[in-house]
This record gives structure tokens, C-alpha cells and sequence, in this order.
């Protein structure tokens, strides 16, 4: 795979092999796009028992959907991660795949945007979940509509097509 930078990214855009919507062209980076934060988050609930991880395990079953009113922001505790998600849906073509990955000017505070599901499927049409989790040692505050993170665009060799659990998600 090659990463798109720059023009081949615009290039991507206007031969709609990538359609970003919302897009306003101060996202585009030299090598990425950055994404911004939506106003809707899952946060943990504390569970009395053990839950067990198995291939059929529901995030849903310990987690709380809840929304935030634009100006408004939500905090995380040290050590603590909640799910956010990306206000703009992302269209790749079966030829384009990519990664998630976090802006440096917020990994300084210690503020992380993706545990180990950094990687995006070729053939998505969805908003990006993002697994926040706050590294620092102090409450950080979160905004909706921060750029929060990046998407970088990889060229694939070949064609294939996501067809998961997640291919259609618009809430975290």
C-alpha cells in the first residue's frame, strides 16, 4: 500500500474514490485529512460483575449512549476511556483503505483517539468510532467539533470491500 499526500488525496476527492461529507478544505493536510469530534459518546457504566469478552461480546451491554450540546463538553478522567465518534462519514472506494490516527497536539496531554482499531477497511461508507482514553494525569475536557484526529489514505493493491458488524455506524 502507498499513502496519498497532498494532491493524490484532492485528486482521490474530485474522482470521488474518497467522499468526506462534511469536508471544508482547511481539513486537508499535506498527508492527511483531519476528522472532528461529534457530540455523541458511549461512556462506561460500572458493572458489579465480570463481563465476560467472547465473539458475540455487545459494547452496548456496558456502555450508555449519551449526547452533548455543541459548546458544551464532556470530561475523562485519568486512566478512563470513553467511545466518541467522528462527525464526518467517510466513503472509501474498494481501492483506498486507511488509518485512524491522533493529532500530536493532543497525545502532549496525553490524550489518546484509538486503542488497536486504528486500520480502516477499503469499501466503508460510515463515521469513524474513536476509543479515547486519557493517558494524563489530570480531567481533560472534550469539545465537539476539536479536530481530534487524522485520517491518513493508503492505496491498496487489489480490491476488496468491508462487509462487518460496523459497515453502516453512525453513533458510537
Amino acid at each position: 500500500m502507498s499513502t496519498l499526500i497532498g494532491e493524490e488525496i484532492k485528486k482521490a476527492l474530485n474522482d470521488n474514490l474518497v467522499t468526506i461529507e462534511p469536508l471544508d478544505e482547511s481539513q486537508i493536510g499535506p498527508g492527511s485529512i483531519d476528522l472532528t469530534l461529534d457530540n455523541h459518546f458511549r461512556i462506561f457504566t460500572k458493572q458489579a460483575e465480570i463481563y465476560h469478552i467472547k465473539d458475540d461480546s455487545r459494547f452496548e451491554d456496558v456502555t450508555k449512549l449519551i449526547e452533548i450540546d455543541d459548546g458544551k463538553f464532556i470530561t475523562i478522567d485519568p486512566g478512563e476511556m470513553i467511545l466518541g465518534i467522528t462527525k464526518e462519514k467517510i466513503t472509501l472506494s474498494d481501492t483506498i483503505a486507511g488509518r485512524l490516527e491522533g493529532r500530536s497536539r493532543f497525545a502532549r496531554f496525553g490524550l489518546a483517539v484509538h486503542v488497536t482499531a486504528g486500520f480502516i477497511q477499503p469499501g466503508i461508507s460510515n463515521q469513524q468510532v474513536l476509543e479515547i482514553v486519557n493517558l494524563s494525569h489530570t480531567t481533560l475536557a472534550l469539545y465537539p467539533g476539536t479536530k481530534i484526529c487524522q485520517f491518513i489514505f493508503e492505496r491498496c493493491e487489489g480490491r476488496a470491500t468491508y462487509d462487518g458488524r460496523f459497515k453502516e455506524q453512525t453513533k458510537p
